[in-house]
């Protein structure tokens, strides 16, 4: 059936991205962005950080900054295969029958070509500690996540949590637009995916009793000049079930900032502290580009069978290991 607002968003999403491949897109240095009318730097609207890029370097690279050329052999792998491997990974046909929201290649930051949103550590891996190796298997490559249990289920097969909703902020194979919405007192990050609303309080440095905690943490923001910083603190436990590797324990802050470098540019960078996982403190930098495109109606839980059909599998499993032979 025809799906006039998918085929929209497809070029909503194919205007941004061709518009952030193209070199210099993002303007000189000394861009003033326009101002709101209370008088900060107006970041408002709607922004796409769609890319191949993803937060850690995949092990095909071996820098953070790569060629055109080098590019565009990768970027034709990624499409044709979903990775940046020539061996299969999708062996259920999910990047043919989906609509994949990962725009049309590699993110572009300051001009650069990057393989990784980390830049710290150098090799743009997560630096975790040996205690959270440990705990979750990242040291045993063939080690598999259970599905015998819906509470250790991927925050997103449960539709709980996005990659974009809470900071840090990732990018998503299926939903990667997220408005800005200012007032004098307070900014709102509001995130397509499952409507994840990230509202952060200005002027006020003062961050709630640490009792207070929650998904997305306490989030208090200020202005350094034209960027908006936004410091997040009170995670709960539950953030040891994000999505992919990245994980926040209660003792994490992150540290965003953005900055608008162009009309269509938006720079976002992001560090995180966190002693209870990692090793050091880690950065990254991540560009989003203006969409000329609303944001849509997202809805996880229609027509979503993964979870009771994971169930239903490894119940049947159980029962025919324990049948008579």
């Amino acid at each position: 059936m025809f799906d006039e607002g998918r085929l929209s968003r497809r070029w909503f999403l194919l205007a941004a991205v061709t518009a952030a491949t193209v070199p210099g897109a993002a303007e000189a240095g000394g861009y003033r962005a326009p101002r709101t009318r209370f008088g900060t730097p107006d970041i408002e609207g709607v922004w796409t950080n769609a890319s191949f890029t993803k937060l850690e370097r995949p092990a095909q690279f071996k820098s953070l900054v790569i060629s055109p050329e080098e590019a565009r052999k990768a970027e034709a792998i990624f499409a044709r295969l979903g990775a940046f491997t020539t061996e299969n990974p999708d062996i259920l046909g999910q990047k043919d029958s989906e609509f994949w929201d990962v725009g049309d290649g590699l993110a572009r930051v300051r001009g650069e070509i990057r393989t990784s949103f980390i830049v710290d550590p150098p090799d743009g891996k997560l630096p975790f500690n040996e205690e959270t190796k440990t705990r979750f298997h990242y040291d045993e490559p063939s080690w598999k996540r259970g599905l015998d249990n819906p509470e250790d289920g991927t925050v997103t097969a449960r539709c709980v949590a996005s990659e974009g909703g809470y900071p840090p902020q990732l990018n998503s194979p299926d939903g990667n637009f997220m408005r800005i919405v200012q007032t004098p007192d307070q900014v709102v990050l509001m995130i397509e995916k499952y409507h994840d609303a990230h509202i952060v309080r200005m002027g006020d440095r003062r961050h709630a009793p640490s009792a207070v905690v929650s998904w997305m943490g306490d989030a208090v923001g200020r202005w350094e000049g034209q960027t908006l910083v936004i410091e997040n603190t009170n995670f709960c436990a539950s953030g040891l079930s994000r999505y992919g590797r990245l994980k926040l324990s209660p003792a994490a802050t992150v540290v965003e900032k953005f900055t608008r470098l162009s009309v269509a540019d938006l720079l976002y960078e992001f560090q995180v502290t966190d002693p209870t996982l990692y090793t050091q403190t880690w950065r990254a930098e991540m560009p989003f580009r203006r969409s000329p495109g609303p944001i849509y109606e997202y809805s996880c839980h229609e027509g979503n069978y993964s979870l009771p059909n994971m169930l239903a599998a490894v119940r049947l499993e159980e029962r025919e290991s324990t049948a008579p032979r």
